[in-house]
């Protein structure tokens, strides 16, 4: 046979090889979503579709953000890389103002063939969802198509009819876009005055009278519309529940009995741990029915937390059937036989432990979120304990897809667990999170002090180190171990609760020290 032709077929076999290993990809990010789930352990709340992707898939029970707030979590996930590298540790900053070489996973894909689409909340932490990470312009909320006869949710959240009257009234009071920041702050403060700024909302509607569900119905247009065109895709989906307000429809509240929502067991501090590990949950008390309930300690009082966990089961169980919706148009179009399916929450949520409520800490329950992978033609079916990040997460849907992995990213591929190959790929997760600064100010307007203290958190199998350091850690290039102003440790094997913190405890000291180098290898470079 000809030398040339011999070359020609090697070449359409190698070709046709790198095809078939190409997949689809649909990322599923679910804002505020703690492990709250059947899959996750978790008996009292509603997630049976979540579950069924669990049960094909695997399931990582020890994940972390690496960050416990949107924007800064969602653009290290997205790039790959840790908030130190990516310089967003707060909601005001865009990531191409401080990181313009950033390289996102749709991008990424965008570069390598694939068609791009987001919708929903993605890229919060970058202007205009960053735009250069699309082949299709970006999808917003306001593009969306909703239930017959509902208007666009009141200042993105409500559609009781006296809000919404409100709202079509004060957006005309102001000149601009009422989404943007600015204009959509402004109608915030004074819906808030006027006591129509609630936690909760319980309409009885239909669920694309809210902008998940109707996301979840143009997302599933866009994957028709790709597998028509027979177009491979990279698909993101944002969903905002259960992010505050809890807006969910009504059936999905009926599902529950809140007298019978257990409150959170251990709702004190933490014996022996600072006080700027906690925060006074400013995001909750943002809103126009709190003030009213708390205690004279500031405390939620026990009726209100019982409504705002009733809340927060309901539309986890309300993005639980969008998430049905995306699988069963998978299953019935056939397109689960070539698609690579990841869920993850951004971050984890406190429902009052240690008398907390939102994220924005260090704490299990703030650092830890879902995270799961389904992949066609691979057996899943099984849960993997070890320390995982968020940022594994890129390089990962790399080598899932057939794609070549950027050199230049922070995270670890877990393929090896996926593939049973391995049991575990690194030793620790690594978290953080400022203090003594306001990383909220975006929420309610204000700018922040400089911040003085940041807490990094490592996570391993069994033990949580924090290290909090003081000084300006915007410009700190090596470590310096004197700069440590408090330490935390927790034992989760006997104490998962995080009742005490053993920092000082001597039989942890050869651990610490592990997890100290750690930080001081990953965050600083040192070894």
């Amino acid at each position: 046979m000809d030398f040339k032709i011999i070359l020609t077929l090697i070449f359409f076999s190698f070709s046709n090889l790198l095809t078939a290993q190409e997949k689809n990809v649909l990322f599923i990010i679910i804002d505020d979503l703690k492990p709250l789930l059947n899959c996750y352990g978790e008996s009292q709340i509603i997630s049976p579709n979540i579950d069924q992707l669990a049960a094909e898939g695997v399931t990582f029970t020890n994940a972390h953000a690496q960050q416990a707030v949107c924007a800064p979590s969602r653009v290290s996930f997205m790039t790959g890389m840790r908030p130190d590298q990516t310089k967003i540790w707060e909601l005001k900053t865009q990531m191409r103002e401080v990181y313009p070489e950033a390289l996102t996973i749709p991008e990424y894909f965008k570069q390598n063939g694939y068609q791009t689409a987001g919708l929903g909340k993605v890229l919060h932490g970058a202007k205009d969802n960053d735009p250069q990470s699309w082949t299709t312009p970006f999808i917003y909320d306001t593009d969306l198509e909703y239930a017959e006869g509902f208007d666009f949710p009141a200042n993105l959240n409500y559609q009781n009819p006296k809000i919404q009257k409100r709202y079509q009234e004060l957006k005309d009071q102001y000149e601009g876009d009422p989404n943007g920041d600015n204009v959509w702050f402004a109608i915030n403060k004074a819906l808030k005055e006027e006591k129509l700024r609630p936690t909760i909302e319980m309409e009885d509607i239909p669920d694309n009278a809210y902008s998940d569900g109707a996301v979840t119905f143009r997302s599933i247009e866009l994957m028709k519309k790709f597998q028509a065109k027979n177009q491979k895709f990279f698909l993101t989906v944002g969903f905002k529940k259960p992010h505050l307000p809890f807006t969910a429809p009504k059936k999905y509240w009926d599902l529950y009995d809140r007298n019978k929502i257990e409150l959170a067991e251990f709702q004190g501090k933490s014996e022996g741990t600072p006080q700027f590990a906690y925060h006074n949950f400013g995001e909750l008390k943002n809103y126009s029915d709190i003030a009213e309930n708390l205690d004279k300690n500031g405390n939620v009082i026990e009726s209100k937390q019982r409504e705002l966990i009733h809340g927060y089961y309901a539309c986890v169980t309300y993005i639980d059937a969008q998430v049905g919706m995306l699988m069963e148009h998978l299953k019935s179009s056939g397109l689960d036989e070539n698609t690579v399916i990841i869920l993850v929450g951004d971050h984890g949520w406190h429902l009052g432990d240690h008398g907390l409520w939102n994220k924005h800490s260090n704490f299990e329950q703030a650092t830890r979120t879902p995270l799961i992978f389904a992949i066609p033609k691979l057996k899943g079916g099984f849960q993997n304990e070890s320390p995982v990040e968020l940022i594994d997460i890129f390089p990962t849907t790399c080598d899932l897809a057939g794609l070549k992995i950027p050199k230049h990213l922070q995270g670890t591929n877990l393929c090896p667990i996926l593939k049973k190959k391995k049991t575990q790929v690194k030793e620790f997760a690594l978290s953080q999170y400022p203090r003594r600064c306001h990383v909220m100010h975006s929420a309610i307007g204000q700018w922040p002090d400089n911040c003085t203290i940041m807490g990094y958190a490592v996570r391993s199998d069994r033990y949580r180190y924090v290290a909090w350091y003081k000084g300006d850690y915007e410009t700190r290039t090596n470590f310096d171990e004197s700069a440590i102003e408090v330490e935390e440790f927790y034992n989760y094997e006997k104490d998962p609760l995080e009742r005490k913190n053993l920092a000082k405890e001597p039989d942890y000291r050869e651990i610490k020290r592990e997890m100290k180098n750690f930080i001081k290898a990953t965050v600083f470079g040192e070894f």
